[in-house]
């Protein structure tokens, strides 16, 4: 029993870690300024969401929640170029949401989260995103909303081992 847990988990590990290679991969193949949206979708296929800019360029979402810790958003120029390719779940980005944005405003941020409760009695939702501290810390940035949608609170956490 305790073989077959370590087999399911090194599986488990290896396919994470394959995901990882294959979107390095795909990443190597773009190049800002000469890939066009169709290089980006041959790469990476169906965004799972397209959102426009004001400038007419659109941002292409690619998702790795809730099994990944990358949420990537690629924009295409007006020009139909790749002008930007970005890891959206890092510090830097988690710091540019604050107290009363809406969930649509932090949605477009960091992309679909991986996991959303709602908390009744609170009278909250949680939204949360898995993402890598480096060099491997697995983490847990979690976002707060009140009843209104507006953000009322966020943080990053060291992600609690299954079951616990």
């Amino acid at each position: 029993m305790f073989n077959r847990l370590w087999l399911a988990a090194g599986a488990m590990g290896a396919g994470v870690l394959g995901l990882l290679g294959c979107d390095q991969q795909r990443i190597d193949a773009l190049h800002e300024g000469l890939s066009t949206e169709a290089d980006v979708r041959a790469q990476f296929g169906e965004p799972v969401t397209i959102w426009p800019e004001a400038d007419g360029s659109r941002t292409l979402e690619y998702n790795r929640q809730p099994m990944g810790h990358q949420n990537y958003m690629i924009t295409i120029g007006t020009d139909g170029t790749m002008s930007a390719l970005r890891q959206v779940l890092t510090p830097s980005v988690f710091a540019q949401v604050q107290v009363g944005m809406g969930q649509e405003q932090v949605r477009r941020l960091l992309g679909q989260p991986a996991k959303r409760m709602s908390f009744a009695l609170k009278q909250e939702t949680d939204w949360d995103w898995r993402w890598i501290d480096p060099p491997a810390r697995e983490m847990v940035f979690t976002v707060t909303f009140g009843p209104d949608g507006r953000v009322l609170r966020s943080g990053s956490s060291e992600k609690l081992p299954e079951g616990r």
